[in-house]
């Protein structure tokens, strides 16, 4: 029988990019990262609160302040964490907004392009500033965080839905451009999390939504989402690509 290749299924040591991270399914896949070993750049958009994620995370963080909607910005913070941490291994991209908005309301051009804007262009803009880096690592990962909401819809969500369905497409095409240099490029599709996205709904709702729609019959946390992300970008995820895997408690499985 033959041995099986030596992959390392540890993150220690490497750096990891976490936009987003000041909260909710960012905040959980930083510590988590740190927890493994990683040297972690905690992203977000208040200084403060990014710090504070950071001191969590141990001493192998640091926090840096980053609207994902800012070109210029991108491309400065990410040229800075390279030179901090000698590098870049991992990047994911988790910045979100909420986006839910009719359309016949009259602020919806607004959010529409500020969703697209944050949720879509930002990620390309991310890989885009990150891939130098990435490309002299030997185990390059990217993950971009989309929905279930990329998968299907909600009524009166459509920026959000356009957004997040945009994130699916743009993994393939990324996986496919990317691929030949050992750069892979994965999505997770969370479900109903309880995040801050979230918090404004009451837990009975939760429970009466949960138990409709998904076969677990409950909301996930974000740490659950937190471990996917990380079984994608261990060394040993070298094989997987271009894949868009929901974190939904089984809510696209259930028919009804």
């Amino acid at each position: 029988m033959n041995e099986l290749p030596d992959r390392s299924r540890s993150i220690a040591g490497r750096v990891a990019i976490v936009t987003g991270a000041a909260s909710g399914m960012g905040r959980a896949t930083a510590r988590l990262f740190a927890s493994e070993g990683a040297r972690v750049a905690v992203t977000d958009l208040d200084a403060a609160t990014c710090a504070a994620v950071a001191s969590e995370c141990g001493s192998g963080a640091k926090a840096y302040a980053l609207d994902v909607a800012d070109k210029d910005a991108i491309t400065r913070v990410v040229a800075q964490i390279a030179e901090d941490f000698g590098g870049v291994d991992i990047l994911v991209n988790n910045a979100g907004i909420s986006s839910f908005c009719a359309l016949d309301n009259d602020g919806y051009e607004e959010i529409w392009h500020r969703a697209l804007a944050v949720m879509l262009t930002a990620h390309q803009r991310m890989v885009r500033a990150a891939s130098p880096y990435l490309r002299a690592s030997d185990a390059p990962r990217i993950v971009n965080i989309a929905s279930t909401e990329g998968l299907g819809a909600t009524p009166g969500d459509t920026p959000y839905v356009a957004a997040k369905t945009g994130v699916t497409g743009l993994t393939r095409g990324l996986a496919v451009d990317l691929g030949p240099e050992g750069i892979t490029v994965n999505c997770i599709c969370p479900g109903p999390i309880r995040t801050a996205m979230t918090e404004a709904v009451p837990d009975e709702h939760k429970i009466i939504y949960a138990k409709r729609r998904t076969a677990l019959k409950r909301y996930g946390d974000p740490e659950e989402v937190a471990h996917m992300t990380l079984s994608l970008v261990l060394p040993a995820a070298s094989y997987i690509t271009g894949a868009v895997i929901p974190v939904d408690g089984g809510l696209i499985a259930r028919n009804a």
